[in-house]
């Protein structure tokens, strides 16, 4: 009995010896960062797709089988230079009909003013009666009349049989073409004989929902002077790679798709290598300029109930911090609009495994 009593007294002696030994608190090594003002560019992107400056559907005017095809899928083709050739003796045979036409009206409008003429003299020396007179100054007209008409069908045999040269509107490069010599086409097929795109400059279109669209109306005070202001835009590839010119944004759509609430911009590009082609895609970077504002790492920041925090560093310890950070980011980087100060220091990097009034080493701040 008396051996566990001195046990037991020597177990709290310890025990007390222990607890009265001072606290030790933890020190902790951590790369720091200063806070500083400055400007800061980021850089959104937005899906887009690609159509030439003018992208023409190239569609015959008139019926008939195609007897020739002057072009080979993929040249480049000059505005006015003949495409497709169709079946032109119809269309001939059309027009001289047409021309003798008009040469019979015209015989008969001579003969109706003779006879009107004749009509006339008689008349005056009360040869003929008033109603003969008529008569004959009725068929002049008539005459007159069948050969305006005449020469209205000699106009269109013409251009019947100029529309079997098939011509380009436009410059540009034509596309794959679906038909073939001797296949029957007309005004009214389904499928364009070529299109003609004029790649000299790119036209790129993408979206931006509604909130975005009213940021821009509020930075810039309107969507005039944001076409105006807005800075040069870059376009990435279908492939990954930047396109070596930048664009600018010279269209947004007046109106909101109900269906999607987005609202359509165009971008363009200049071209001169044709490596954009009508049809592809990319990703339109659109890039927003905040002038003197402070920036910060992503890594320093950590998240508690949807809440974003860093951890100061006051008096060489750690004291947690809620911040308000700019709705876009470049993906490493956030944008403070509240809750920091030029001079502050901030853990930063591995926010998340920091833990309040942790001893941070003394070591220079990174800016």
């Amino acid at each position: 009995m008396r051996g566990y009593f001195i046990v037991l007294l020597s177990t709290l002696v310890w025990l007390t010896s222990c607890g009265s030994q001072p606290r030790q608190e933890s020190v902790a090594n951590y790369k720091t960062f200063r806070v500083e003002l400055r400007d800061q560019t980021l850089k959104t992107g937005y899906t887009a797709s690609l159509r030439g400056r003018q992208y023409v559907e190239i569609r015959p005017q008139v019926s008939g089988l195609i007897t020739d095809i002057c072009i080979n899928e993929g040249d480049p083709v000059r505005k006015g230079q003949t495409l497709f050739i169709i079946d032109q003796v119809p269309y001939k045979a059309a027009l001289e009909t047409a021309i003798a036409n008009v040469k019979s009206a015209e015989s008969k409008l001579a003969t109706a003013k003779l006879t009107a003429e004749s009509k006339e003299e008689l008349f005056k020396e009360n040869v003929v009666s008033e109603f003969d007179l008529q008569t004959a100054r009725n068929t002049e007209a008539e005459a007159e009349a069948a050969l305006a008409q005449a020469k209205a069908q000699e106009i269109n045999a013409r251009n019947n049989l100029s529309y079997t040269e098939v011509k380009s509107p436009v410059n540009g490069v034509a596309s794959m073409i679906p038909y073939r010599i001797g296949a029957l086409v007309s005004s009214s097929i389904s499928e364009p004989l070529v299109t003609v795109s004029d790649d000299s400059e790119i036209y790129s279109y993408f979206s931006m929902n509604e909130n975005q669209i009213l940021d821009l109306i509020q930075q810039y005070g309107s969507l005039n002077k944001a076409l105006e202001q807005m800075p040069e835009v870059e376009l990435t590839l279908s492939n990954g790679k930047p396109y070596q010119y930048t664009g600018k944004i010279d269209a947004i759509s007046g109106t909101v798709d109900e269906s999607t609430g987005a609202v359509s911009l165009r971008a363009t590009f200049k071209n001169p290598d044709k490596l954009l082609r009508n049809g592809g895609s990319g990703t339109v970077l659109v890039p927003t300029v905040r002038n003197q504002c402070i920036v910060i790492p992503q890594a320093a920041t950590y998240e508690l109930q949807d809440r974003v925090f860093v951890y100061k560093v006051v008096d060489g310890k750690t004291q947690s911090a809620p911040v308000e950070i700019f709705r876009l980011n470049n993906g490493t980087e956030y944008i403070v609009e509240s809750g920091l100060e030029p001079g502050d220091v901030i853990i930063a990097e591995g926010a998340g495994l920091v833990r309040e009034g942790t001893v941070v080493e003394n070591q220079p701040a990174q800016e």
